[in-house]
């Protein structure tokens, strides 16, 4: 399958969550760390975001360096949550918005498309044919794709043994269990069919570490 290449990055406590159970997520890494997250950012063609990330968060996805590109900003969003009054929305014509939806229809798909949001729709209907997806982005000379959040999207990715690079940031705090997991369920029931990976750098960012892997072909 012709497809970017897709480097996941994560944001981190000790014990790989992303968020409280209520949702609170800002900052759990430090400035530093941030800080080179922007950066890959600008290193990539497409930057990608889940529908709760989108929604909840209202992130805006962009570099905010100078000089720097902004990425396309691509949301896997199945029933259109995306809100005309978001951040993405409402910059669309400024930097790109593209949405894989089941949904490109009605008032809120109208009012996004005459933002400049655009809507794709993928073959299978209900879900997001993330293959056809990748697809669809490679043959719109996208060569590179930021993976940002949240867990069901990356699971989705790893399922489909789709992560070349994972770019993790850890920050020395412990969330515990109740909180919000980095990566959803991938569904093994085998240690054999873990997905592997191997780490080619460890550094410090500030009180934080960035280590960065690559995937085991």
């Amino acid at each position: 399958m012709a497809r970017p290449r897709i480097t996941l990055k994560l944001a981190t406590s000790l014990d790989g969550k992303i968020a409280l159970a209520n949702g609170m997520s800002e900052w759990i890494t430090g400035e530093k760390a941030r800080a080179e997250g922007r950066r890959l950012r600008a290193k990539h063609d497409a930057i990608a975001v889940g529908a709760n990330t989108a929604v909840l968060d209202n992130p805006q996805l962009t570099t905010r360096l100078s000089g720097e590109p902004d990425p396309i900003r691509v949301i896997f969003d199945t029933k259109l949550r995306l809100s005309p009054k978001s951040n993405l929305a409402l910059t669309a014509k400024e930097t790109p918005v593209w949405v894989f939806s089941d949904v490109t229809t009605g008032d809120v798909a109208n009012t996004l498309k005459q933002q400049g949001v655009r809507l794709i729709k993928t073959p299978v209907s209900l879900r997001i044919d993330l293959k056809a997806a990748l697809q669809i982005l490679h043959e719109n000379d996208v060569s590179s794709l930021l993976v940002e959040g949240g867990g069901t999207l990356a699971a989705s990715f790893l399922r489909l043994d789709a992560v070349d690079v994972i770019e993790w940031f850890r920050a020395p705090i412990i969330l515990g269990g109740d909180s919000r997991g980095s990566i959803g369920d991938l569904g093994l029931e085998d240690i054999n069919l873990a997905k592997r990976f191997n780490r080619i750098e460890i550094r410090d960012l500030g009180d934080d570490i960035h280590e960065r892997y690559e995937r085991i072909s």
